[in-house]
């Protein structure tokens, strides 16, 4: 018989038009028996070994893979715990900095920098190590031994209405103190605007007694809880107090200047005793005539009380906006006369309402009527008649209080501090009940 030749089929390569993919060109080549018994016996031991094994190692992959994650979840946890330990140390106040006096002329210009108001000769805006900040500048009269010990008191504390303190630089007789660069204006810019004295960013109630609030905290914080046992401040006014620009939060400025720069006797800024007249020929009075309280006029030591004192009358201006002191001229006299805020307030208030709490009058007697028509009359006319009349009057009266002609009469930060925090409270529920309706929609549609 002739001998048969059995031809293979052509082998299809991975490249062949013909061919959608190398699988599909190995599953078209011809395989021998043998081979594709071992292939099938070889695939069935695997699926044997595999489906054998199945079951007892599936107890470690599982404790693996929780182990993997225990590990992945405690990695990230010291990782964001090892993040917030650094933000921490971020946020942290650094150290007070006794600054070379050649560095706070390099930073200055040799004091020929912006000043801060062109009114103002002894401040200046500059940059130091990487700060934007303020330099002032103040008469030292302490113990320069002393000054580090005071230095590292102050800057421990901190309060969000109290603009922080960064540190110091001695020169001879003069202190220049460095605090941080705060944007806004003062409180007396903000009130009366020469360019434009229709014109106020306190335009409303409520940015008002926003701004009573946080000054009042931050006064009780000076007072009773900073550097160590509290101090006194002894330069409150509304030219020392910043009006920040986004949310009309106010911050006091120069804390601790006096405190620094030996204006104040150790005893007087610890001591909570009756003040001590001295003799006012060998005392310099350091102040703002409208803020001072009469005893440190008449030569006496300043003190807490004489903080209440200034607090109250800048209280008076956020309710008129009136200066401390008005002069104006008399064509009878062809002098000028002096009208004191304090004066007024007194005029309008009445002696009623002095009282302590719990005796005042009724709210519907004729005294009580005529008295918060006549704060109607006074109020800052720019806020437009929109503010609560009862608020309005119980601020007056805490302002009256503050600015006492005695001193022992005075009230405490801390009682100051909790009622005007009360009133703040007050005047958000009476804004959001005045507030115009936002939340109502209007449809066109037919019925």
């Amino acid at each position: 018989m002739p001998e048969r030749r059995i031809s293979s089929p052509p082998i299809v390569r991975s490249d062949s038009p013909m061919c959608g993919s190398r699988g599909d060109a190995q599953a078209s080549e011809p395989r021998p028996r043998s081979a594709t018994r071992s292939t099938r016996s070889r695939s069935s031991e695997a699926v044997t070994s595999a489906s054998s094994s199945s079951f007892t190692p599936s107890i470690p992959t599982i404790t693996d893979s929780s182990s993997a994650a225990a590990a992945a979840t405690t990695s990230s946890s010291s990782s964001l715990s090892i993040s917030s330990i650094a933000s921490l140390r971020g946020s942290l106040p650094e150290k007070p900095i006794l600054f070379p006096s050649a560095e706070i002329a390099a930073a200055t210009n040799n004091f020929l920098a912006k000043r801060i108001s062109p009114s103002s000769s002894s401040s200046w805006r500059c940059s130091l190590r990487g700060h934007d900040t303020v330099v002032i500048q103040r008469s030292f009269r302490g113990d320069p031994a002393a000054l580090r010990s005071r230095l590292a008191a102050v800057c421990k504390s901190h309060h969000r209405s109290i603009v922080r303190l960064l540190g110091a630089s001695l020169s001879d007789d003069r202190i220049f103190l460095v605090y941080d660069f705060v944007a806004g204006a003062s409180l007396a810019d903000c009130l009366r605007n020469q360019r434009n004295p229709n014109f106020t960013p306190l335009s409303s109630w409520i940015s008002r007694i926003q701004v009573a609030s946080d000054l009042a905290q931050g006064l009780e914080y000076i007072h009773d809880h900073s550097a160590g046992g509290g101090i006194v401040h002894n330069r409150i006014k509304s030219s020392a107090i910043i009006v920040t620009e986004l949310h009309f939060n106010a911050m006091i400025c120069h804390f601790g200047a006096s405190f620094l720069a030996g204006e104040i006797p150790e005893e007087a800024s610890t001591s909570r005793s009756k003040m001590n007249r001295v003799d006012s020929h060998l005392k310099k009075i350091n102040g703002t005539r409208g803020y001072l309280a009469p005893e440190v006029v008449a030569g006496g030591v300043v003190s807490r009380r004489s903080d209440v004192f200034a607090l109250g009358v800048l209280l008076l201006e956020l309710i008129s906006g009136e200066v401390p002191i008005k002069l104006k001229f008399d064509p009878v006299s062809k002098e000028y006369q002096s009208t004191s805020l304090i004066q007024m307030a007194r005029d309008v208030f009445g002696e009623a309402g002095l009282e302590e709490e719990g005796t005042q009058a009724a709210a519907e007697s004729d005294l009580v009527e005529g008295r918060r028509m006549r704060i109607r009359q006074w109020v800052d006319r720019r806020l437009k008649d929109s503010f609560p009349v009862d608020v309005v009057e119980d601020l007056m009266g805490i302002a009256l209080r503050c600015v006492e002609v005695e001193a022992e009469k005075r009230p405490s930060m801390a009682w100051v501090q909790g009622k005007v925090s009360r009133l703040f409270l007050k005047s958000k529920v009476w804004a959001e009940r005045v507030r115009p309706p936002a939340d109502f929609s209007v449809s066109l549609a037919p019925r």
